[in-house]
């Protein structure tokens, strides 16, 4: 205990005598700590915000259009078009085990809707009750999607996005109110809640409405669906859940099942898989600037502890001559360096922490909320420890190699 409240005294002595030089190499380790944890502060809230903006178009779906057949299959010429029916999604909803929901989209353009004073155009859809846990179609407090009485019952209910909701009633109350599609009235019953989305395939969906398939195609006559849209339990299972559609399709319609072209298939987990690919990398990209900033503070580390060992040799050698060992030598200055450097790094990490704290709130749609979290707090810190040994080694074996004659000769 004597010995270490002894290290702590002589460090505090050699800061005072070398106040300049001290406070410049503690910047250094201050300077790349708060870089290490900002960079990876602001790759993590980036990677968030990114991936719930691409997660808002749904979560472990893919979506598929009719196609046209690129080989001719028993006997069948080529450039057949493929077309399903809502009675084809249904049976694969019967009958395949791999998807987890699966739903079809009837969709028509231009579509007049009116409110009692104002009206727009916007895209509406017929789909099933479970198309908005796929899509993330989340209602607002106090409404709801589509159900099946709805779908059963052919009733004219709408749900509608929250864009579309403030064109026609500004910012009163929506749920429960009339509007018209195509000059037919409609009851809303939920509006949806805001959400972040970076892709689609038919337009952002807060400028979109939905009602119930049965209805659609009463209104419309719409015999094939637009598309369908299906949703695997987890990423690892859509090549499953498409390989199984592909078989129950071909053999109802007669193509090859190897036939790519037969039905287009936006698969989406591909994209999240790139996605987290691309972002692990460039996160990792901003954490090796980082790092390579601590090593150079890491390197003033070293030279002010050559600086020390300079300045305090003949004392090394008085003590190595009443019988301190080489590994007490090598210990008081390793202890040094790591205080020093643990002080330089605890100051980073409160710049760190104060720069996150005041980073504006309207920059966060597009950057995302930086975030320091227990991982990148442990790898900042088990970086400042590596960097902290490496730097305080070598002045420390010098220090404890010294033979004690050489050292007092030298003063």
């Amino acid at each position: 205990m004597r010995s270490l409240l002894a290290t702590f005294r002589q460090f505090f002595k050699d800061m005072k005598n070398q106040k300049l030089r001290t406070l410049m190499t503690m910047f250094g380790i201050l300077w790349g700590t708060t870089s290490v944890v900002l960079l990876m502060g602001f790759g993590t809230g980036l990677y968030n915000n990114q991936m719930e903006r691409f997660q808002g178009l749904g979560t472990n779906i893919a979506i598929i259009w009719s196609g046209m057949t690129s080989k001719p299959w028993q006997g069948l010429p080529r450039g057949r078009n493929i077309r399903f029916t809502e009675e084809d999604v249904a049976s694969m909803k019967a009958n395949l085990r791999s998807p987890e929901r699966i739903s079809p989209e009837f969709a028509r353009y231009g579509v007049t809707i009116k409110s009692q004073k104002n009206n727009m155009l916007a895209r509406v859809a017929g789909v099933w009750p479970e198309f908005a846990d796929m899509r993330n179609l989340i209602p607002m407090e106090g409404g709801r999607f589509l159900n099946a009485y709805d779908i059963m019952d052919k009733r004219r209910t709408i749900f509608i996005g929250d864009e579309v909701a403030t064109n026609l009633f500004g910012n009163t109350r929506v749920v429960g109110q009339q509007i018209t599609v195509n000059n037919v009235p409609f009851t809303i019953v939920g509006v949806l809640k805001r959400k972040a989305q970076n892709s689609s395939y038919s337009g952002r969906d807060y400028r979109q409405c939905w009602i119930p398939s049965s209805t659609f195609r009463t209104m419309w006559s719409h015999r094939y669906p637009d598309n369908f849209v299906v949703q695997a339990d987890r990423p690892d299972q859509m090549e499953t859940v498409k390989k199984e559609i592909y078989g129950m399709m071909a053999r109802k319609y007669k193509f090859d099942p190897d036939d790519a072209e037969a039905l287009a298939i936006w698969d989406t987990t591909e994209g999240l898989k790139f996605f987290a690919n691309f972002f692990a990398a460039f996160r990792a990209f901003l954490v090796a600037i980082g790092c390579m900033t601590l090593i150079t503070g890491g390197i003033g580390v070293t030279n002010i502890m050559n600086v020390v060992l300079e300045e305090r040799t003949k004392e090394i050698g008085i003590k190595m001559a009443l019988g301190a060992k080489k590994r007490t030598i090598m210990l008081q200055f390793l202890s040094e360096t790591i205080v020093l450097t643990a002080i330089g790094g605890s100051l980073g990490f409160g710049v760190a922490a104060l720069l996150i704290a005041v980073y504006p709130e309207s920059l966060t749609e597009y950057m995302g909320r930086p975030t320091i979290n227990v991982y990148g707090a442990a790898f900042a810190i088990g970086v400042l420890g590596v960097i902290a040994l490496v730097s305080g080694m070598f002045p420390a074996r010098r220090a404890a190699n010294l033979e004690p004659v050489k050292a007092l000769k030298l003063f």
